[in-house]
């Protein structure tokens, strides 16, 4: 059984501390948005920004803190990105009680707290590696998957409700507190952590800003993957504000069907997280990366045929339903491949790159599949999103590029 095959009391704290972390921002999820709407008044232009632009600056500032993250210990570094994340949110529940909360203050947390998630993940990432076996690195994986997916399935509803009852800054608070609560669990983890080596006289050159892109491009099948993640990752986060339109807005659904319309299919996270070794053991990786990722992308179309009444709300739960189990079948299976493909000193500024890419790509489709909607309306918005998504299969590689083993090379450090 994946969820019982033990891997150490350390990853035992790694785990608790980014369940912790994972729970609390499922409740504050969308909160800065919503909090912009509720208490700034913010209009349609001023919520899309804080939704794209700040997540896109922070991807922007993430690119020179990967060599920073590449060549220190990663245990310090999750630790302070997660205190990072704690003082820029607690200033959030200071400013409004104090009556000063503003946009630019919102735009600017949003930020922040971007570029210290990809510095935190790319950090974890590299210490994963290092303190699990190979072999228990898709359990590994996958168990982050299935915890992040009941996070997000149970956070929004409770984050809803809490919202109702206390104020639009609650779950702001609570997600604030976990991040402290998390590098404390981060602390407790023993042992010692050697300091990486940089493997030249000069690791913060200017050429080391791009050194995880150069890994990427120079293998095929992260490459290959690289791309087709980016498309698929942005098509389908960029459908998300459209949909909250073509729901709330013209269907008419009230606020409690669509978060249930979103919420109860993470529950099939769970589902194919725990999958993942199973069926990566019957039919190899090989077949998940093709079959999986296709499937994980054919669904997306259905959103175009939702319509009122309880009909709707099943369409929606459907289509979620099905993208959320390939994808978190898929998700662990190619988080195990990029951690083996890439030498130990080049981990972080791999994940690094991964994530800034990956968040560009959400938000400048994001943005592009706002500004078709205000042209043409949110179900033509989506129609060109589900028939995009189509085709991005055809980025996935083909069996040649991910059956190589490449060895770890001997000036790598743990």
């Amino acid at each position: 059984m994946v969820g019982r095959r033990p891997l150490g009391r350390q990853f035992g704290w790694l785990w608790a501390a980014y369940a912790v972390s994972a729970y609390g921002s499922g409740l504050g999820f969308g909160a800065l948005p919503l909090i912009a709407v509720l208490v700034l008044h913010a209009g349609p232009a001023e919520v899309s920004a804080l939704s794209a632009v700040g997540p896109a600056v922070g991807a922007l500032i993430a690119v020179p803190l990967a060599p920073w993250v590449e060549f220190r210990r990663k245990r310090p570094v999750m630790i302070a990105m997660d205190l990072t994340r704690f003082a820029a949110l607690a200033t959030i529940p200071i400013a409004y009680a104090l009556g000063r909360l503003g946009f630019i203050q919102l735009l600017v947390i949003s930020a922040v707290v971007a570029a210290a998630k990809i510095a935190f993940n790319a950090a974890s990432g590299a210490y994963l590696k290092a303190l699990v076996r190979p072999d228990d690195l898709l359990v590994a994986n996958a168990r982050f998957e299935s915890t992040n997916w009941s996070s997000i399935a149970v956070g929004p509803p409770l984050g809803g409700a809490a919202i109702g009852m206390f104020g639009p800054v609650t779950t702001v608070v609570a997600d604030a507190l976990s991040y402290l609560l998390s590098a404390l669990g981060i602390t407790a983890i023993r042992g010692q952590e050697e300091a990486p080596q940089p493997t030249d006289k000069s690791p913060v050159r200017a050429g080391a800003l791009l050194d995880g892109w150069r890994h990427i491009m120079g293998d095929p099948g992260l490459r290959a993957l690289y791309f087709n993640n980016m498309l698929v990752s942005g098509l389908i986060m960029a459908t998300e504000p459209l949909l909250a339109v073509l729901l709330l807005r013209q269907l008419g659904f009230p606020p409690w069907q669509y978060a249930l319309a979103f919420a109860a299919p993470c529950l099939g996270g769970l589902i194919g997280s725990r999958l993942a070794q199973r069926v990566v053991a019957r039919y190899g990786r090989q077949r998940v990366f093709r079959i999986v990722g296709t499937l994980r992308s054919i669904w997306l179309i259905g959103l175009v045929f939702v319509q009122p009444g309880v009909v709707g709300l099943v369409t929606v739960m459907a289509v979620e339903l099905a993208i959320i189990v390939n994808m978190s079948l898929y998700t662990p299976v190619l988080a195990t491949y990029r951690l083996e493909r890439t030498p130990q000193h080049l981990v972080a500024r791999t994940l690094s790159a991964w994530s800034i890419g990956q968040q560009a790509s959400i938000a400048v489709l994001t943005a592009f599949g706002g500004l078709l909607a205000d042209l043409t309306g949110p179900r033509t918005a989506l129609t060109v999103a589900g028939l995009l998504i189509l085709a991005t299969p055809l980025l996935l590689p083909k069996r040649d590029q991910t059956s190589q083993h490449t060895p770890e090379p001997a000036h790598s450090h743990a």
